[in-house]
């Protein structure tokens, strides 16, 4: 019954495919969704897997149009390609209803990102003379230095940093690590949050709340959250009032864009960021060259 493998599938990716807690949820999410939807239709608590087929659900899709985006419409149906698959392997099916259903088709957005003095500009708003300035300015300046997802920062242990060679260990999505190196302006940002506000941060706090292992700790000394991180980045991203349309994600594109234009080459680029996959990191060629045919147009006097 669908209730019985939707919890064997989601024990699956969380002790086998080690997915992380945000993808399990969207997962959850996704495939409840749907069988809410089967038991409005078959006005059944339980529905048998067999008897799902593409066009059940090519009607859920249909009715999704209204209150959802093309791309989280794709991600549901992902989730459940994913889900009759894993049957399938299982034995409890023979084929995979959903892999005959077409994903809606998206125009695919080129990232944002900061020019080198934007990014330069953004990454020293921070007011260093206060101790939530020092940490806030260590975190910008780790983000744009490393490329890493806001994810991977907050989970950085003060065990994973190698102050001397300037590396540290990442890990990624599904568990993987990876070791990405940062520059001098980073460190220094770092050691004066490490040396002169981290401290503060974890002697005013009770034992209970206290993460001793934690780089980055909010102001009762704790673990940073990614939520936590991104309404700091907003918090600046206002004070910046001509930086716009940007957001925690957007200096990893930069980090990204800024390396591609300097000369970098993609499969380095690839294994700093973390992609699984080269067509992923590839997005960033099309930002380059369309800054590069900008710069053309405008400085060529025959374009």
């Amino acid at each position: 019954m669908l209730n019985e493998y939707l919890t064997q599938f989601l024990q699956h990716l969380k002790y086998e495919r080690n997915l992380s807690p945000h993808t399990l949820r969207n997962y959850a999410s996704d495939l409840e969704q749907f069988g809410d939807y089967l038991f409005r239709v078959e006005k059944r608590a339980d529905i048998p897997v067999e008897q799902i087929d593409r066009l059940t659900i090519r009607e859920w899709m249909a009715g999704l149009h209204e209150d959802h985006k093309k791309t989280s419409i794709a991600r549901k149906l992902a989730s459940l390609r994913t889900f009759f698959q894993f049957l399938v392997r299982e034995g409890k099916l023979e084929s995979n209803p959903a892999k005959l259903v077409a994903t809606p088709r998206i125009e695919r957005k080129l990232p944002n990102h900061l020019s080198m003095e934007d990014a330069v500009r953004f990454i020293e708003t921070p007011n260093v003379n206060t101790d939530l300035g020092r940490r806030d300015r260590a975190i910008l300046e780790f983000l744009y230095a490393t490329g890493i997802r806001v994810g991977e920062l907050v989970s950085i242990d003060l065990g994973d940093i190698d102050f001397r060679e300037r590396m540290v260990r990442v890990t990624g999505k599904r568990k993987k690590q990876r070791i990405v190196p940062f520059g001098e302006p980073a460190l220094q940002a770092l050691m004066n949050y490490l040396e002169k506000s981290r401290p503060v941060f974890l002697n005013e706090c009770p034992l209970t709340t206290r993460d001793p292992n934690a780089v980055f700790l909010h102001r009762r000394g704790g673990r940073l959250t990614t939520r936590s991180v991104g309404r700091m980045i907003d918090k600046y991203i206002k004070l910046c009032a001509d930086i716009h349309d940007i957001s925690p994600h957007s200096l990893r594109h930069t980090f990204a864009t800024h390396l591609l234009d300097s000369g970098a080459d993609l499969r380095d680029i690839q294994e700093l960021l973390g992609h699984a996959r080269l067509s992923t990191t590839q997005i960033y060629t099309q930002v380059s060259m369309e800054k590069m045919i900008d710069v053309y147009d405008k400085a060529h006097p025959k374009a």
